[in-house]
């Protein structure tokens, strides 16, 4: 269990998960949190995590800074993806191993697992068979983060453990048009679209994908649960273990929304990975479950997306 007055460093801070994370470690009475903005400590450049570290000293970390993206992002950026996430986490782990960190949190993508991995996937399916394209990138950026965690496990005796949430959305999600992940998207396109009086919205692919959805406020309760309460080489899915079409995710953002308008599909677009559930029953078996539903959590993050004045310009 983490100390009370433990010193925590919260990697990503100004992130919707990091964000998360503070929220979460706050609530729970944990006060002496340190974090660094981008402009203040750049995780990408080694000597200035090095000398953070060593002035530092954090007794854990929650390692949730990552450069992300959706489709697009992710496939027009691929260098860019793996480097910046492949250097970034290499650093933190290194930096807080070498500085006698006691625990860390290395936080994935569920989007390490093969693209034809079976359904739902248990954390054992890892790297037995092909990856998703569109992200191989950063899958396989992630894919060594949690690796290097496990092996420093082995070779030092290190306690640093790994999660992989599910597609996570909510407050401090990415607006961007084109450079979001589906939910705020959507949230971004039906809230735009109701604002015009347009008669209809065209969304990307077919709609038949299966997708599942967290909150990112329950992932940071699992995260902190996690900290406190599991030990172990093998990743933890973090997820709800229910999954939704594209189609019935839009209908439900439109209902939330108030968008009456028809919806439209151009199937000429990439549907991403067919199906992507998790099994979270190692998670269950732990003790820790979901609280947010999905219709609430969307109706949350559409009031962060109205009280969000950065949504134009990202």
């Amino acid at each position: 269990m983490m100390e009370q007055n433990a010193k925590i460093y919260v990697a990503g801070h100004r992130g919707m998960v990091g964000s998360a994370i503070v929220r979460a470690l706050e609530a729970q009475g944990y006060h002496n949190i340190i974090t660094r903005s981008h402009s203040e400590l750049d995780l990408c450049r080694q000597a200035d995590v090095e000398e953070f570290f060593a002035a530092q000293k954090p007794d854990y970390v929650f390692l949730a800074a990552a450069k992300v993206g959706g489709i697009v992002a992710n496939s027009e950026a691929l260098a860019d993806f793996m480097y910046d996430n492949m250097i970034l986490e290499m650093n933190v782990i290194h930096s807080a191993w070498q500085n006698g960190c006691k625990k860390l949190l290395f936080l994935g993508s569920s989007c390490i697992y093969p693209r034809m991995a079976p359904q739902p996937m248990p954390e054992s399916c890892l790297l037995t068979s092909a990856l998703e394209q569109t992200n191989e990138a950063y899958a396989l950026a992630k894919i060594s983060g949690l690796k290097y965690c496990e092996y420093l496990n082995r070779q030092y005796g290190t306690d640093y453990i790994s999660a992989m949430p599910t597609n996570l959305y909510g407050p401090n999600d990415n607006y961007h048009p084109t450079h979001s992940h589906v939910l705020p998207a959507l949230i971004r396109r039906f809230h735009e679209a109701k604002e015009a009086g347009l008669d209809s919205v065209t969304c990307w692919g077919t709609g038949s994908p299966l997708r599942e959805f967290l909150y990112v406020d329950d992932l940071a309760d699992a995260c902190v649960f996690l900290m406190n309460h599991y030990s172990g080489n093998e990743t933890v899915n973090v997820g709800t273990g229910k999954e939704l079409t594209i189609r019935e995710l839009t209908e439900l953002t439109a209902k939330v929304i108030g968008y009456q308008g028809e919806i439209k599909w151009d199937t000429d677009k990439p549907d991403g990975t067919p199906r992507k559930l998790l099994d979270v029953s190692k998670l269950e078996n732990l003790g820790w479950h979901y609280q947010t539903e999905l219709e609430e959590g969307i109706r949350l993050t559409y009031q962060d997306f109205l009280n969000n004045p950065m949504r134009a310009e990202r």
